[in-house]
């Protein structure tokens, strides 16, 4: 409407300064027509070259046109007709709002001359518009103590229409107890008033709805309504009342802080402030206050602070409502807590025994109870431990148990035990609680010490130093504590001759052996004896081992000549026939070595010669040979230095001075020698010596033939005993068969050796080839074949 406004502003102020111009001349008389508002666009109104008695060509050439007083394009002119025509819908309450008559002023202007002609167009009412409430509602607050017959003025409709299309009557729907007074404002308009007609009760009717109608005089009439609410306003009359005098309400113990627990509502038949209800805690006590509030207008009850059913299970509560007018009744509230499990079960431990010993069955270990302070299933508890464990519960009374041992414990298996003992309720969920117990077996003397080994071997090589540590022995024990700490010692010997206490000792803390005295294998070569090793507990057990000390033997011993006798008398002299062959045994030296084994390998060597080349000495087994033809040139008596030396380390060795005289045959006189002659009294004792050596000789081959039968079986166990023989296998050592240096030994003359290790003076006992030596069958062999012969016996030549 303001836009549109503006817009008729500016048209008009465009049509006045065209009036203004053409002003002198335009004519006297005014064209009136009229038209219904609303009609059609297009409508015609008037022919208006008939009207201005203008022909349709002279409004065609003088170029006629219509200008609006408000510069509204309200008409057209068609200038092919010259009908006046509407060129929009013409509302006239918008045009002329509710003045009358409604007229819309207008000029035809004409160009050539310029000419101006004044019209009006009216427009006519029509009953377009239905009488308006401004207020949709209409709120008339009564009381119900109103007197009758009072009158209660109301809003008049509005009608944009005029005339008889205009307000013309009110109308109230039908009801009991008002009816409508219509009033004449003095200015030509009438408003409604409603009168009371029947006395209001507002318990019974608290509001009234009404329709008010407007009717104007059109045909057919247009109404308008609109709806008066009517309050009937209370009188304090009714006290407040409850639906129920007692009120339950479960809730649980975990419900949220701030929660609403229940609504307590009361109803007073009266409105308005004596309806109002406001509600309160009455006569409550302090818990209730901390626990729970109530809305004093909604009468909603919350939750202010935390529930705990162990604490307490239920709430009796009074409130009291009371209205505007002072009016109150009570009610009460019985408020249940409901328990939730959310308490687990507890253990209190009432004597309990960290340290129990071993071997011992049923032994106590703790005393204890459980509680749940939650009731029904969440009260309900199961008690139980580790199922692998070697121990019981057993309940006693009420909520207590006794847990003990099932079975004899044993410490050596396992010390400690971590005992978990688990309380669980029935509750939903389940809640659990443990309890640890770490139990610890203590020691008992039940396991006796055990050495690593049951026999221990120790070898000793003789000629040791004093003091000298030869080995340990050692023995665990599974106890603990003292019953683990072991005390070793020697035990007496089985051969009370054998001094074991001058022998060995023993550390008593670590088992440590040392031997106190030198020892020497030719006189000792083996010995066995007891250790034992013994706890600290009570009783103190003990174990034995048995030890084997093997002495073993060090090249201490020289070899020893047995023949010829090197005793300071007469030299044994040897008689070699000059027609000796080559290869003629013209002795044999004899020797032994106290010691064993590789150190009483005895070899031979011709050191010294008087004539070099004519003698050899075999080097295994000491046989001196000639080494070739004698001849008459050769002198008659020779002196040889022979040497004996064994294959210890260092070597030990010894000399033999033998003297060999040659003989044209034995036939002849024994000739002593000059110097011979001149002890020929005192050569009686060397015959006698030698007399006893060549029965010894003889002696020890017998003997030598008996170790040969005990080498074969050694050979076979392949195992040293005290007696027994050591053979040795394989080939000599080089420096043993080479003496001179051409290399090995040959074959055909390999030898073994036997000799005895257990009697103490290893004295030789055998000697023999494995292959026989090759016999002499001819005597004129030659110097090549002598050369060979010498050569495979390792001959030295000198």
């Amino acid at each position: 409407m303001a836009i549109r406004g503006a817009l008729t502003l500016r048209k008009r102020q465009v049509a006045i300064l065209f009036v203004l111009l053409g002003l002198s001349e335009a004519g006297p008389d005014t064209v009136r027509y009229s038209v219904a508002e609303e009609a059609e666009i297009g409508s015609f109104v008037a022919n208006l070259a008939r009207d201005l008695g203008l022909g349709v060509e002279e409004l065609s050439s003088r170029e006629a046109r219509i200008i609006s007083d408000d510069n509204g394009r309200h008409l057209h002119l068609n200038l092919l007709t010259g009908d006046l025509l509407l060129n929009e819908r013409l509302d006239r309450e918008e045009l002329c709002g509710s003045a009358e008559p409604c007229v819309l002023h207008f000029q035809v202007l004409l160009q050539n001359p310029l000419e101006f002609f004044r019209a009006e167009l009216h427009i006519k009412d029509i009953n377009d518009h239905s009488p308006t409430f401004l207020d949709k509602e209409i709120l008339l607050k009564i009381s119900e103590g109103t007197t009758l017959g009072t009158a209660f003025p109301m809003e008049s409709a509005q009608d944009l229409d005029i005339g008889s299309n205009s307000l013309q009557n009110y109308t109230i729907s039908p009801n009991s107890h008002f009816y409508i007074k219509i009033q004449d404002s003095g200015d030509g308009k009438i408003y409604p008033e409603l009168v009371l007609d029947r006395m209001l009760d507002h318990e019974k009717e608290p509001e009234l709805r009404l329709t008010l109608v407007a009717l104007d005089g059109g045909s057919p009439p247009r109404s308008g309504t609109t709806l008066v609410l009517i309050e009937v306003l209370d009188i304090n009359d009714n006290s407040p009342e409850f639906p129920q005098g007692l009120y339950e309400v479960q809730v649980p113990e975990d419900t949220a802080i701030g929660s609403w627990i229940i609504t307590i509502s009361a109803k007073d038949l009266d409105a308005g402030h004596y309806g109002k209800i406001s509600y309160i805690f009455f006569h409550a006590s302090e818990d209730i206050r901390k626990t729970f509030e109530i809305n004093p207008t909604s009468g909603e009850v919350r939750l202010i602070s935390s529930l705990d059913f162990e604490v307490i299970q239920s709430y009796t509560v009074n409130i009291q409502a009371t209205d505007g007018g002072g009016l109150s009744e009570k009610c009460t509230l019985l408020i249940k807590v409901m328990d939730i499990n959310d308490n687990a079960p507890e253990v209190t431990m009432s004597s309990i025994t960290n340290r129990i010993p071993e071997n011992a069955p049923q032994t106590f270990v703790a005393v204890f109870s459980i509680r749940d302070q939650d009731s029904g299933d969440n009260g309900r508890m199961v008690c139980s431990i580790q199922d692998d464990l070697p121990f019981i519960l057993k309940p006693t009374f009420q909520n207590f148990f006794t847990l003990v041992s099932e079975k004899a414990l044993d410490r050596e298996m396992r010390e400690e035990y971590n005992i978990t003992i688990t309380v669980t309720d029935l509750g939903t969920p389940r809640l659990k609680t443990q309890h640890n117990i770490t139990l610890l077996v203590s020691d008992v003397n039940d396991n006796a010490p055990a050495f690593t080994q049951t026999a221990y071997t120790l070898f000793l090589r003789e000629n040791n130093s004093p003091a000298l540590h030869i080995g340990s022995v050692s023995a665990t024990d599974r106890d603990a504590g003292a019953n683990a700490q072991l005390t070793y010692s020697l035990l007496p010997p089985h051969d009370p001759r054998l001094p074991l206490a001058s022998l060995v000792s023993i550390n008593a803390d670590n088992g440590h052996l040392f031997a106190l005295r030198a020892l020497d294998f030719e006189a000792l070569q083996a010995f066995e004896f007891r250790v034992g090793a013994t706890d600290r507990g009570s009783p103190a057990l003990s174990s034995q081992a048995l030890v084997r000390v093997q002495v073993l033997d060090a090249n201490d011993n020289a070899p020893f000549v047995l023949y010829p006798l090197q005793n300071g008398s007469a030299p044994c002299t040897e008689l070699v026939p000059r027609a000796a062959e080559p290869g003629y045994l013209v002795s044999k030296v004899v020797a032994v070595d106290a010691d064993s084994g590789q150190n009483a390998w005895l070899s031979f060597q011709l050191l010294k010669a008087t004539e070099p080349g004519l003698f050899g000495v075999w080097a295994h087994n000491g046989e001196v040979r000639t080494a070739r033809l004698l001849s008459e040139r050769d002198a008659a008596k020779h002196r040889l230095l022979v040497l004996v030396k064994d294959n210890g380390e260092p070597a030990l060795s010894a000399s033999v001075t033998l003297h060999v005289l040659l003989v044209d045959g034995f036939s002849q006189p024994y000739l002593p020698l000059p110097e011979v002659a001149a002890d020929q009294a005192q050569a009686d004792p060397l015959t006698v010596y030698l007399v006893i050596a060549l029965a010894s000789v003889s002696s020890l081959f017998l003997f030598s033939v008996l170790a040969f039968i005990a080498v074969r079986l050694c050979r076979r166990s392949r195992a040293a005993w005290v007696g027994g023989c050591s053979v040795p296998e394989g080939h000599l050592p080089g420096h043993l068969v080479d003496v001179s240096g051409t290399g090995t030994l040959s074959q055909s003359y390999q030898y073994e050796v036997c000799l005895m290790g257990g009697t103490g003076t290893d004295e030789f006992k055998f000697l023999k080839p494995i292959v026989p030596n090759l016999p002499i069958h001819d005597t004129g062999r030659n110097v090549e074949e002598n050369e060979n012969f010498r050569n495979s016996f390792g001959f030295n030549i000198q």
